[in-house]
């Protein structure tokens, strides 16, 4: 799955774009939740300030 993601951000004027994997725990079962999101590189920092 990783290289169709790769080569389908890789064409048509896409620019640089940031994988952000993001890894929370649930407060119902104790189970690490991992949430996954393809987002320009200066929101990241925007991003992972916010506590959600």
């Amino acid at each position: 799955m990783a290289k169709k993601v790769v080569a389908t951000l890789s064409k048509g004027g896409a620019g640089k774009l940031t994988k952000l994997i993001q890894v929370k725990k649930s407060t119902k079962t104790g189970a690490y939740i991992f949430r996954s999101r393809i987002v320009p590189p200066e929101m990241v920092t925007e991003i992972l300030s916010i506590k959600a």
